[in-house]
């Protein structure tokens, strides 16, 4: 498959003439642009009057690719042959490039121009495009392809950097203006010879002639615009160009688009995305319509449901939210059997969970905007890797990933708002390395990467995580209160004790516990932290207290019979000489909780369902009282996860 770029235009507020002079200072070598390790002139030759100059140069780059795939290739820099037409009369440079290397296997095509601004004759437009046919790459073709892209437009980037710093070089020098090429008299046949040079089947042909300016800022009407309190409550601070281009681009869908409309927030993703390029927001957003149309990804939290496996061990769910209200997904990817799971489920069941991992998310942000009052867009992902190793690069496994990223990154683009990397191993960068290149530049911005304990203490996890939300594997606080609102709803959970023997109950309680002091929005999801509770006054016991070995997983449900906060609680296990003693009240677990010494250590997950939603009869779950269920006794490190609360608590 032919892979295609093409940059938006850029404009130089500069004469031609003196950006044709900072150009040319690029060759033979550019310190400017690493990879470019050289050039030399193959050939060149100049119209009788001197209008056109023709150059032809051999240009020789570095591999910017992982050193397997160097390895596997053979080379460490490619050659490309560049072709330039430089017409100081009609004010133009066309550049034409192929690469030398590699040319049986791989196809490289790049077309450029410098046209003078159609509004501005003081000005220069530049615009660039290129094509890339991998025919065989040695079975790398898909990963040669993503890389050879993403290091062109990096490299596409660069290059206006580099024209920008000579011409400052050159202005900085005393040269700001260079006095446009006048014509000399020329013999009928020199004129010929002078159209002879003129290939029509060069870039000439098919380059524009004068490149397009800018797009104007589009004005808005009084009518059509947003109103400024819902801009304020859902999609935040927007200029009136972005607000054009909002509503632009929404009209377009509602009389072009067959089908559901997709949200101003929806639609906004997109844009910012694209930098608000109304042209390629538009193009991403349809395919990614089209897609969810083909997919019927609208209907996949309705639909899907993943496979016992994947429900079991799959490591990651819901938490909470960050300290600016940002919904908070824990993946702990150190303790899955990525290539267990691969090999039971499959991987289009991974990607199906991943998916509905972010329309999920999406959702949660909906809601959390409407619960704070402000814009929230994007969540947030707290990746635990303890426990990453080799067996985690498995190909296949790191194929999938890259496709995972792939269709995440086209179909839900800014919704990640920050991604924390706690506890990287020193296999870490090897993964890095064949990750990176296909992830946007802009979402590996908001990437913090932790190795070790650096994710502890100020500049940590508590510069982006409340205390009370941190989980207690990674030094925080954090014990489950769930709110109920429906009288009739089936409170789920599932845990493994990976360390030590717990005591688990299940409380109710008739007023909100106090929450945490930076607890966003004030909801009742932290710990309990009023130790003047009373059992019996203020709340109830509605599960009798389980003992729960090491090693253990549990599984059990529980039927509300009253809306108020359900807390689940875990408490470490006396030792055997006091197990005759009553059974704990509120204040001694919160006691036991807080206090130093040895840990139990669990990892667990809960969900709460609509009685209508649960798999299973009423009366069933009504006839068994406990709701508890102990499993197998020898599992000890799977870890068992729902879309709910992945976490290791004490």
């Amino acid at each position: 498959m032919v892979q295609k770029y093409q940059s938006p235009v850029r404009i130089y507020k500069y004469p031609f003439e003196l950006v044709m002079a900072a150009y040319e200072k690029r060759f033979p070598t550019c310190p400017q642009i690493p990879v470019f390790l050289g050039s030399e002139v193959l050939q060149e030759s100049r119209s009788p009057d001197g209008a056109v100059h023709v150059v032809e140069r051999s240009c020789r780059l570095r591999v910017e690719a992982p050193r397997l795939l160097r390895k596997i290739a053979g080379v460490e820099h490619v050659v490309f042959v560049q072709r330039n037409v430089l017409n100081w009369r009609e004010r133009t440079l066309l550049i034409e490039a192929h690469n030398e290397t590699f040319a049986n296997r791989v196809v490289v095509n790049e077309s450029c121009s410098y046209t003078v601004h159609p509004e501005n004759e003081e000005w220069t437009c530049f615009e660039q495009s290129a094509s890339l046919d991998i025919r065989s790459f040695f079975g790398f073709e898909s990963a040669l392809e993503k890389i050879a892209m993403k290091q062109y437009t990096a490299n596409v980037k660069r290059g206006k950097e580099v024209i920008e710093h000579y011409l400052n070089e050159l202005i900085s020098q005393g040269t700001s203006h260079i006095p446009r090429w006048t014509p000399a008299p020329v013999r009928e046949e020199d004129g010929r010879a002078q159209a002879a040079l003129r290939d029509p089947g060069s870039l000439e042909a098919d380059g524009p002639r004068g490149a397009p300016g800018p797009a104007p800022e589009m004005v808005v009407t009084d009518g059509d615009k947003l109103d400024a309190d819902y801009i304020e409550r859902c999609l935040g601070h927007l200029t009136p160009m972005q607000e054009s281009c909002l509503i632009q681009l929404r009209h377009w869908l509602q009389e072009t688009h067959k089908g559901k409309i997709p949200k101003d927030e929806h639609i906004l993703r997109f844009l910012r995305a694209r930098d608000f390029h109304l042209d390629k927001a538009r193009e991403m957003l349809c395919q990614s319509l089209s897609w969810r149309k083909q997919h019927q990804v609208d209907l996949l939290l309705q639909t899907w449901r993943p496979p016992a496996l994947l429900e079991e061990f799959y490591a990651g769910g819901w938490h909470y939210q960050d300290i600016d209200g940002r919904p908070l997904y824990i993946l702990r990817l150190g303790h899955m059997d990525t290539k267990g799971l691969m090999k039971a489920v499959g991987e289009e069941a991974l990607l199906k969970h991943v998916l509905s991992v972010n329309e999920e998310g999406q959702k949660r942000c909906e809601g959390n905007t409407k619960q704070f009052g402000r814009p929230i867009s994007s969540w947030t992902c707290l990746v635990d890797l303890e426990g990453l190793n080799m067996r985690h690069l498995w190909r296949p496994g790191v194929k999938a990933l890259l496709r995972m990223i792939e269709v995440v990154e086209d179909n839900y683009p800014e919704t990640l708002g920050r991604l924390l990397i706690v506890r990287a191993p020193r296999v870490f960068p090897v993964l890095w390395t064949l990750i990176s290149p296909f992830i946007n530049e802009n979402t590996r911005q908001k990437f913090l990467i932790y190795s070790g304990s650096n994710y502890q203490g100020p500049g940590g996890l508590v510069d982006y995580l409340d205390k009370e939300v941190i989980p207690d594997f990674l030094g925080g606080e954090c014990v489950v209160a769930v709110e109920i609102l429906d009288a009739e709803s089936v409170i789920t959970w599932d845990f493994d004790i990976l360390r030590g023997d717990v005591l688990f109950s299940l409380y109710h309680s008739k007023q909100v516990p106090k929450p945490g002091p930076q607890e966003p929005g004030g909801r009742a999801s932290g710990p309990l932290t009023d130790k003047g509770w009373v059992l019996g006054v203020d709340g109830s016991r509605v599960e009798a207290p389980l003992i729960c070995r090491e090693g253990e997983s549990v599984q059990g449900s529980h039927v509300t019979r009253w809306p108020g906060i359900y807390l689940l609680q875990w408490q470490m296990h006396s030792p055997p000489g006091s197990v005759a003693c009553s059974l704990p009240g509120v204040e001694d677990v919160l006691t036991a909780l807080h206090s130093p010494g040895p840990k139990c250590k669990l990892l667990y997950y809960y969900e709460v369902l609509a009685s209508e939603d649960f798999r299973g009869s009423m009366s069933s779950l009504e006839s068994c009282t406990s709701g508890f269920s102990q499993l197998s006794a020898t599992t000890s490190s799977s870890s068992g996860q729902s879309h709910s609360s992945p976490l290791v608590s004490r």
